[in-house]
């Protein structure tokens, strides 16, 4: 027993270790580099304030937007009798597939000066400035609040309900006094979460800010243009503050929310003007979330947009004699390496931290889930200052860990929360019985936590293929994985090739997740049977 608990000590410092060098270090470095930068001169700048305002308008109206909207879809999906719901889950989470930067694209497509929707309809605005980041950024951010907001409502309590009706306790009264105490926490945790992603993204304001800078833009104009490292860290510094405040929300509120196991799943009445409402919502916003994809398409195969609007196949052509195959071919390893190595380190990081008691396991499940409070922006700028120089810098290994880090907190805390739910006791039954901890993992605790490792294999893999933030300060010519076309591409305002970029991206992404969803259905199956 005292050697199993040297090894399992040892294996929790090494990975501390490790959360230290690939998190903690890089982040305090960017944060030093900021010393011969007149960081008050800057703070007090007009350019910086007028961004900083421009950020916090457009992510406190996003996340209004996004969390009502999220609220709105998720009672349309659980609380009603509608057809097609499988139809809509897909369409709702398909913004997430794609990077934020092609959104935008989508909609200078569809809105732009010469916007196919703005031509057709004669309008005489355009898409670009304040409301046009809003509806791109909406569109990226709302399915990450839909798929919080829908996993609480489906796991409601209906009784407390009942009850209420047995009272004669009107609608709206039980929406005040029974939905609302139990969506509260949840909802600021998803509301900090949306505020968040929109604050610190450049993609979507990049594409249709035009005049209206934000302060992610500011960064990355100041790193990839001019190369200031000490201006870029300095707003790197003020990009964490409301990335550590969603932190520290999300971890108080772990474990001490509203949400109860359930005692008896609602029972949907049949409601026909209800059921009608919600198709048509559903249907709306679908429609919404499918229009910049069809743009893409559209985009894809025409000459030269808008002048041009004949079909061709020559875009694919060009895009795949910039090298096109060479940065698919990176993608795919960096993801496939990311997801691979992801998996088994989140596995084990959460076997230590939620199998194994003590006070070093709680160390090493705060540093596990710190990346969360890192936008990839900043931790992309950190890793340029704290690796450049190291062996590993411009290889394609400081993306692998770069991404790993980025993406790592949301599948560790998917293992964690199986692992926690299981019996206590196995460890010490196996002991009793001569049964080794590592035979117990392999024959127990990973066949029944399958469908976890499928999606977070599906989750590093995925957000490995269409992330730029993370991955746009470090990437060289030999290395550069294929979301950085997009910038690329829109630099040179070669949209039709950006769009074909984009398109390829969804298409990997979505084979991948209907494998996975093939996959966890057969598994279904076989334990039904």
């Amino acid at each position: 027993m005292k050697a199993v608990s040297k090894r399992m000590g040892a294996a929790q410092l090494l990975l501390l270790a490790f959360f230290v060098i690939a998190v903690i270090l890089p982040v305090a470095r960017m944060l030093v580099y900021m010393v011969d930068t007149d960081v008050a001169k800057l703070l007090t700048s007009d350019s910086f304030t007028k961004a900083l305002l421009n950020s916090l308008a457009v992510s406190a109206t996003t996340t209004l937007i996004a969390v009502l909207l999220a609220w709105g879809l998720a009672w349309c999906v659980v609380r009603s009798n509608i057809r097609f719901k499988g139809l809509f889950a897909i369409l709702f989470i398909l913004p997430m597939l794609i990077p934020s930067i092609s959104h935008g694209m989508g909609l200078v497509v569809l809105f732009g000066a010469n916007g196919v929707v703005t031509n057709l309809l004669s309008l005489s605005s355009n898409i670009y400035g304040f409301w046009g980041i809003v509806i791109g950024s909406l569109m990226y951010s709302f399915p990450v609040a839909y798929l919080m907001i829908s996993e609480v409502l489906r796991f409601e309590d209906s009784s407390p309900y009942e009850a209420a009706v047995v009272l004669g306790i009107s609608k709206p009264r039980q929406i005040t006094a029974i939905a609302f105490p139990y969506l509260r926490k949840p909802l600021v945790v998803t509301a900090f979460a949306v505020f968040t992603l929109v604050i610190t993204d450049y993609g979507v304001p990049l594409m249709v800010g035009g005049q209206y800078t934000t302060l992610p833009v500011m960064l990355y104009q100041d790193v990839i243009g001019l190369l200031d490292f000490g201006k870029g860290s300095a707003i790197g510094m003020v990009l964490l503050i409301p990335a550590v405040i969603s932190f520290l929300i999300d971890l108080l509120n772990k474990d001490k929310g509203n949400t109860t196991y359930v005692t008896k799943p609602f029972r949907i009445a049949k409601n026909t003007p209800r059921d009608v409402f919600a198709t048509i919502v559903c249907f709306a916003v679908g429609l919404f979330v499918l229009l910049p994809i069809v743009a893409f398409a559209i985009l894809t195969f025409v000459k030269k947009y808008p002048s041009d609007m004949s079909f061709t196949l020559d875009n694919i052509t060009r895009t795949f004699n910039m090298q096109a195959g060479t940065y698919l071919a990176n993608s795919l390893l960096i993801a496939v390496c990311v997801a691979a190595i992801g998996v088994v380190v989140a596995i084990v990081t959460a076997y230590l931290t939620a199998r194994v008691p003590g006070r070093l396991p709680k160390s090493l499940h705060l540093f596990s889930i710190t990346s969360l409070a890192i936008p990839g922006i900043v931790l992309g700028l950190s890793y340029v200052l704290f690796f450049k120089g190291s062996f590993i810098y411009g290889t394609l290994a400081i993306l692998m860990l770069v991404n790993m880090v980025h993406f790592f907190a949301s599948p560790y805390l998917m293992m964690y929360n199986a692992f926690s739910k299981m019996n206590k006791n196995l460890e010490a039954v196996g002991a009793t019985l001569g049964v080794s901890r590592l035979r117990i993992i392999l024959d127990v605790f990973l066949p029944q936590t399958k469908s976890t490792i499928a999606e977070m294999f599906s989750y590093f893999f995925v957000n490995s293929m269409m992330t730029i933030s993370a991955v746009s300060f470090l990437a060289t010519v030999s290395t550069r994985p294929l979301s950085l076309m997009i910038t690329t591409f829109e630099a040179q305002m070669m949209l039709e090739g950006a769009a074909f970029v984009s398109l390829l991206i969804l298409a990997i992404n979505l084979l991948l997740k209907g494998g996975i969803n093939l996959y966890k259905s057969r598994m279904q199956k076989k334990e039904a049977a």
